[in-house]
């Protein structure tokens, strides 16, 4: 079979040799741009450098101060309450938020121009009653409350002390006579040392 097609191409090998050539030259044409073209799409591929790569942007946190202060104002007002006021507001302020004073309030002992402190409180007593200096003109906060003669309302504006821990203090002030030192007041049931540190600035007997 081998030597048959040798035969007829040797026969004919001259009319065969054009075509032969034309096609070889196309079969040669297509393979090399179809090689070209591989190429150019290879080349046109560039890998991310990973310094350039796209980083998520983070947002910033942003931590806001928190300058709200809250005041209590008991006794003698109209609105009774805790109050959220600004650092720089005044006592009278914190009074005017509370509906202002009722007729039998005794506002002499409170300075109104004191600038006002978180977990202040301010009392309000009525005409007649014994309080110490509620608010000093210095401005410093000087309202110690005298366990020896404040009564239930004032008593219950001292941390940690609410209206049946005010009674005791007030019954045993009855069956055992006046305190003759703050730290007697740790004997009355119902107060123990931490509580009684909570006080130990806020108090006199005096």
């Amino acid at each position: 079979m081998i030597f048959l097609v040798l035969s007829i191409f040797q026969k004919n090998k001259k009319k065969l040799l054009l075509p032969t050539s034309v096609a070889l030259a196309f079969l040669f044409f297509i393979i090399q741009s179809h090689f070209n073209s591989a190429n150019s799409t290879a080349d046109s591929i560039q890998p991310i450098p990973i310094n350039e790569a796209i980083q998520p942007q983070e947002s910033p946190i942003e931590f806001l101060e928190d300058n709200r202060i809250f005041v209590e104002v008991k006794g003698a007002v109209n609105m009774p309450g805790v109050y959220e006021l600004a650092p720089e507001d005044r006592v009278l302020n914190a009074i005017e938020l509370a509906g202002g004073y009722l007729p039998t309030s005794d506002s002499k002992g409170i300075n109104h121009a004191q600038k006002v402190e978180d977990e202040m409180v301010i009392y309000v007593p009525i005409e007649g009653e014994e309080v110490e200096s509620l608010l000093s003109s210095s401005g410093e906060s000087s309202n110690l409350v005298n366990i020896n003669t404040a009564e239930i309302a004032l008593l219950t504006t001292l941390p940690g002390i609410g209206p049946a821990k005010a009674e005791a203090i007030i019954a045993y002030r009855n069956e055992q006579g006046i305190f003759k030192e703050t730290a007697d007041l740790m004997k009355v049931t119902g107060i123990g040392t931490k509580t009684f540190e909570k006080l130990e600035s806020l108090i006199t007997i005096k």
